[in-house]
């Protein structure tokens, strides 16, 4: 099961993902309730919900502001999807996640999450604040692996707008960090922190 607020990029992951094994595409956005419950609800229609990985993201204006003048409602939005939307989508999945008793949690975070860049204040605090309520929750429910994961720089159309004046194409493609996702969601690594690439 996969979303994305586009469609047409999601119909294209849809179909490159086809060739590998059945695929259900909703598209929408996370921060919107309905969204959430409806892609619960698909999941479940296949079978048991063993994972769940949160890696919609907002990365708010760009370039990005200094906080001194980051206009609070845009960083209200920032944190909704961020932060908020990932934690509502891990409650309602969390039961069922649970009653596999294979679950596994993957939130994607960033290393803005954890270093003082210069003009990341919105997006890294959302991220910091993401990456404190996994490792609670990964306190809380021991039974549930939690993993936050760094996937590292790629060239993104998301890094592309962090630095607008940039030609970020000299940064690894996404592929370079799927080995190391692959082995949070198969492997038997503890929950915690992990950067993609070191696991690869």
């Amino acid at each position: 099961m996969i979303d994305a607020r586009g469609q047409d990029a999601l119909d294209g992951a849809r179909r490159e993902l086809e060739a590998h094994t059945a695929v259900r595409a909703l598209a929408g956005d996370v921060a919107d309730e309905s969204h959430r419950t409806r892609l619960l609800d698909e999941a479940l229609s296949l079978g048991r919900l063993e994972l769940l990985v949160n890696n919609a993201s907002l990365l708010g204006p760009s370039p990005q502001p200094g906080l001194a003048g980051y206009p609070l409602e845009v960083l209200e939005a920032v944190f909704k999807a961020n932060v908020f939307a990932p934690l509502r989508l891990a409650q309602l999945a969390l039961p069922h996640l649970l009653a596999s008793n294979s679950g596994r949690l993957v939130n994607v975070t960033s290393d803005a999450a954890v270093e003082g860049y210069e003009g990341w204040g919105g997006y890294g605090s959302a991220k910091a604040a993401l990456e404190q309520w996994s490792k609670v929750l990964a306190a809380e429910q021991p039974a549930l692996r939690v993993y936050w994961v760094d996937p590292g720089d790629m060239n993104t159309r998301m890094q592309q707008e962090a630095f607008p004046d940039e030609d970020v194409s000299d940064r690894p493609p996404p592929e370079a960090s799927v080995p190391g996702l692959l082995r949070l969601t198969e492997g038997d690594l503890p929950s915690g922190r992990y950067r993609a690439r070191d696991l690869a």
